[in-house]
C-alpha cells in the first residue's frame, strides 16, 4: 500500500499524544503508544473507516474541516496545523527549485557593517550561502557543511560547541519539517534530508517524530574553543529580494561576560585576517 506524507504525518503525530491529555480513560494494556485510531477518529467526529483510509493513503482529499478536527484532536500548533495542511494537499507548495542560490552583494555588504554581529544568510534547505567574519570566527568555518543541518548532526564537535544540543537540534529540524512541507519537491531538501537519515540516527530518530516548528530558539548557548562559553540572542528576517533565503544576526547582551567573549572572538578574527 503506498505511503503518503499525510499518513506518516498523521501516524507519526497520533503516536505522540497521550490519552488523558484528550481525556480519554487509560485502561489496562495499551498496545500501540499515544492515541488508537478510532480515538482520533471519535473524537475528531470522523468514522473510524475514514480515518484509517487517511493514514493508509487511500483517501487523499480531506477537507478543511477534517483537517481543522484532527489538529485539534492532535494538539498542533499554528505550524504544525500549516504542515498538515500543506501535507494534505490544501495549501500549495512552492514549485520545484534548482537554481543556484545567490546572495544580493547589497546583503553582503550590509553583513560586513556589522563588526560586532554575527551574521549568516541561509538558503532553502539550510544552506550557509554567506557569513561575515565574525560568523565564520564563531562557528569555526562551518565543518561538515556549509549547511547547518550537518554540522548539528555529523560535526563531531557539535555535541560540545552546543552545550544545549539536543534542544538545538530538536527545533532545527521541526523547522527543516515545515520547511520541507512548504516546498516538498526540491531537490536539495530531499538530498539533505536522505543524507543525514542514512548518516545520523540521531536525526532520523528526530525527523520520523514529525514534529514541525517555524518559531526559532530566540537565544543559543555556544561553547567556543577560543573564547569559551556565550549566549547569544537570535534575530531572523527573511530576505524579501530573494524568496527562501533567511538572514540570521546574533547579539550579546551588552556589557556581560557573552559580550566581552564575542568582543575577543571579533579580535581574534581580525588579527587571524591581518595574518
Amino acid at each position: 500500500m503506498a505511503v503518503t506524507a499525510l499518513g506518516e504525518y498523521l501516524r507519526a503525530r497520533r503516536a505522540q499524544v497521550r490519552p488523558e491529555e484528550v481525556g480519554v480513560p487509560k485502561y489496562g494494556v495499551r498496545r500501540v503508544p499515544g492515541l488508537r485510531r478510532e480515538e482520533v477518529a471519535t473524537l475528531a467526529g470522523v468514522s473510524v473507516d475514514y480515518y484509517i483510509r487517511l493514514e493508509q493513503g487511500r483517501e487523499n482529499s480531506p477537507s478543511p474541516q477534517v483537517l481543522d478536527a484532527l489538529s485539534d484532536v492532535l494538539r498542533l500548533d499554528d505550524d504544525a496545523r500549516e504542515h498538515l495542511y500543506r501535507v494534505a494537499g490544501l495549501t500549495p507548495g512552492t514549485s520545484r527549485a534548482t537554481a543556484p542560490e545567490r546572495v544580493d552583494p547589497e546583503l553582503l555588504r550590509l553583513m560586513d557593517m556589522w563588526p560586532d554581529n554575527p551574521a549568516i544568510v541561509l538558503g532553502r534547505a539550510y544552506d550557509v550561502l554567506a557569513g561575515n567574519q565574525l560568523a565564520y570566527a564563531l562557528f569555526d568555518g562551518f565543518q561538515h557543511g556549509p549547511n547547518l543541518l550537518m554540522k548539528i548532526f555529523l560535526d563531531p564537535g557539535a555535541r560540545s560547541f552546543y552545550p544545549d544540543w539536543e534542544r538545538v537540534a530538536r527545533y532545527t529540524v521541526a523547522g527543516f519539517r515545515l520547511l520541507e512541507g512548504r516546498t516538498p519537491n526540491d531537490p536539495r531538501i530531499r538530498e539533505v534530508v536522505d543524507e543525514l537519515s542514512r548518516r545520523s540516527a540521531d536525526f532520523a530518530e528526530m525527523w520520523n517524530r514529525h514534529e514541525a516548528r517555524g518559531a526559532r530558539l530566540a537565544s543559543k548557548r555556544f561553547r567556543h574553543p577560543d573564547v569559551g562559553e556565550l549566549t547569544l540572542r537570535i534575530n531572523a528576517f527573511d530576505v524579501k529580494s530573494a524568496p527562501g533565503q533567511e538572514l540570521i544576526v546574533y547579539h550579546a547582551e551588552p556589557g556581560s561576560r557573552s559580550a566581552e567573549a564575542l568582543a575577543l572572538l571579533g579580535t581574534l578574527a581580525v588579527t587571524e585576517a591581518l595574518g
